[in-house]
């Protein structure tokens, strides 16, 4: 939580004599938290054939001057919903490629309920949520296509959404970035902005615009033992379904390698097979709506290079967030995320029964709310906090500019210290 890496040691086996803290956090010997991105071939997905409209059967004769007035009150209503596209498109790229100056407000997403809410098809499911998702893939260690992801239609102005860390490279040394739709057509693709720090990005497709946009849900409605299904491009193998359950809710997480910056993730846990490729591709429930983004499997260390596939354990970041990180991207090309100013552990065996402070920077929130060096935080707002990690996750749930409060022990006292968080880009 310092202005700067919130207190994140990488891990780096040169450094000899120094305390090292993992840039994964590791629930038990032997396993680890690993972003799924791939590199492997892509595939494609042939669409299932589209339904026709339904035909109204009867009914009475209508009158002939009905008809001209309908046409003309279609060509109204068709005029004026070309006006409202033709403010959308022209509010594109306000501030660089893809970004709308209203955010979200200013595409069209999709907010209902594809199925109902007693659907048990995973079938249904499948069938709404393929044509809105897309394999990713990107420019790597010079390689077009090198590395593989997943991700899913945002609107219907061509943004998608995807993991940060399956574009980085490519965008970082201005490599080719492209999307697969479930058809198998490609089109090429801009980022828009990235955040590190929730391993969230938009991606723009100025030729597909015609893609429909996934409907938006709510992780925080979801119960543990919930049915959810996974899409994605598992191993370079696209429009790829999985299902399980809802594993647990809020697990605190933090995902990176010494190639990437760590986000910290306050996760859904699933059991629906994640593997490598899955990485940016929507964690849906059974009324077709996206709740998450897949992110993170625990691995045990063995195949694929070094790293294992699903074991079950697997993690998405929630919608919730995503909205939050899109919309700001969306505005200003880039997203903010709140810090106090202060260092903590996050790694590392401890008897501390919280988040030990370990340092206060100067002319920070947190200097300015009066917490200390030692302090050991025990809960933001209510919310239970076990160690340097769960802190993060915490904090970072808020919005910069929120004051929250956190109970915390100084000389074995407890006490409630608020604090007004600051902001920071990334």
């Amino acid at each position: 939580m310092s202005d700067h890496h919130e207190g994140q040691h990488r891990a780096d086996p040169s450094d000899a004599g120094e305390p090292t803290q993992p840039i994964v956090r590791t629930p038990s010997a032997g396993a680890s938290w690993l972003p799924p991105v791939h590199q492997a071939p892509p595939g494609h997905w042939q669409a299932p054939p589209t339904q026709p409209l339904a035909t109204p059967q009867g009914g009475s004769r209508v009158a002939g001057w009905v008809w001209p007035a309908v046409a003309g009150l279609a060509l109204v209503i068709g005029l004026l919903g070309g006006i409202g596209g033709a403010v959308l498109v022209d509010d594109l790229d306000s501030l660089g490629p893809g970004t709308v100056s209203d955010g979200l407000q200013g595409v069209q997403t999709r907010e209902d309920a594809p199925l109902a809410g007693g659907n048990r098809s995973l079938v249904a499911v499948a069938d709404q949520l393929l044509p809105s998702t897309v394999q990713i893939l990107a420019e790597y260690d010079g390689a077009e296509g090198g590395a593989t992801g997943s991700g899913f239609v945002l609107d219907r102005q061509g943004h998608i959404i995807t993991n940060n860390h399956v574009v980085q490279q490519a965008d970082e040394n201005d490599g080719l970035i492209q999307v697969v739709d479930d058809k198998g057509n490609r089109y090429d693709v801009e980022v828009v902005g990235r955040s590190a720090v929730y391993d969230l990005a938009v991606l723009y497709a100025r030729d597909a615009r015609g893609l429909p946009p996934a409907a938006l849900g709510a992780s925080r409605r979801l119960a543990v033992g919930e049915s959810v299904v996974a899409f994605g491009s598992p191993l370079g193998l696209s429009s790829t379904v999985t299902s399980g359950i809802v594993s647990a809710l809020n697990r605190p997480v933090t995902t990176g390698d010494s190639a990437n910056d760590s986000s910290y993730i306050n996760a859904v846990q699933t059991d629906a097979a994640i593997n490598p490729g899955n990485s940016g591709g929507p964690l849906v429930n059974l009324q077709g709506q996206v709740v998450g983004v897949n992110s993170a499997i625990a691995t045990t260390g063995s195949a694929l290079g070094g790293r294992s596939g699903n074991i079950g354990v697997g993690f998405a970041i929630p919608i919730e967030q995503v909205r939050v990180t899109a919309d700001q991207i969306l505005r200003t090309g880039e997203a903010r995320y709140p810090v106090i100013g202060a260092q903590v552990q996050t790694g590392g065996e401890s008897n501390v029964n919280g988040a030990r402070i370990d340092q206060v920077l100067a002319d920070t929130p947190a200097e300015a709310s009066g917490l200390q060096e030692g302090d050991v935080v025990t809960e933001v707002n209510g919310q239970r906090v076990t160690d340097g990690i769960s802190l993060i996750v915490a904090i970072r749930s808020y919005q910069p500019g929120e004051t929250i409060d956190f109970t915390l022990t100084r000389d074995g006292d407890e006490q409630v210290v608020s604090v007004t968080l600051g902001a920071e880009t990334g």
